[in-house]
């Protein structure tokens, strides 16, 4: 890990509420290197899911520099947003969102139709080998566990060959028995050279990054690397 992925500088996002300026985020600076994973933590309102947001491109900060691989993002147009979305960032939410209607397979292939990319069966054939789920390829959602849903929203994140993969709260639906699935999943990913940042209440999921970042009312106040990792 030493080539810097994300540079954020002094970012900060400003909400009103009538006349009212709320600060989500207040002078964030920090940098994720190449292959790091990184855990986010805070309390409720602490700044966790609008930083997440601005790392993924699907909002922009009020003011403050934001740089992925050297490019400054804050002010990109929109088309270039999708474009740097759709082929750098993998997304991963708390629900499932999958279509209920459409297999294992069908559902990871889903961001190469939406970005008219031709299919590549065995880059397909590989993410559900690395999901787990080669014997469920041609499954239904709803033949699935919670833990398997995941791994599929997992494999639908990793379909477009993401240079980042973002994560909001990924267990926080799971018991712990299979939350300790997703937790081995994402940390053979990180060891393959996957860059992870993920937001959690889950300090067992926290614990397996390089480090985490405490948020709490929009500032962080700690950022430390985790001793054995």
């Amino acid at each position: 890990m030493n080539s810097e992925l994300i540079t954020a500088t002094k970012l900060t996002k400003v909400y009103r509420r009538g006349s009212e300026q709320v600060f989500a985020l207040k002078d964030v600076s920090f940098t994720v290197s190449q292959g790091e994973f990184l855990a986010i933590m805070g309390p409720s309102g602490s700044g966790k899911t609008t930083l997440l947001n601005l790392l993924g491109c699907l909002d922009k900060p009020t003011w403050g520099s934001l740089k992925l691989s050297g490019i400054e993002i804050s002010d990109l147009e929109e088309k270039k947003l999708v474009k740097l979305r759709r082929d750098h960032i993998g997304f991963v939410f708390q629900q499932f969102f999958l279509l209920p209607t459409l297999t294992v397979k069908e559902n990871i292939e889903l961001p190469l139709l939406f970005s008219k990319r031709k299919e590549n069966e065995k880059a397909i054939k590989e993410i559900i080998d690395i999901i787990g789920l080669t014997n469920r390829a041609s499954h239904l959602p709803h033949q699935l566990s919670g833990g398997e849903m995941q791994r599929v929203a997992i494999g639908r994140a990793l379909a477009s060959g993401p240079t980042i993969l973002l994560a909001d709260e990924p267990t926080g639906n799971l018991d712990s028995v299979t939350a300790e699935t997703i937790y081995q999943l994402f940390l053979r990913l990180n060891q393959q050279g996957l860059t992870i940042i993920v937001v959690t209440h889950n300090p067992e999921l926290a614990n397996i990054a390089h480090r985490i970042i405490r948020l709490k009312d929009g500032k962080i106040i700690d950022d430390g690397v985790i001793v054995g990792r």
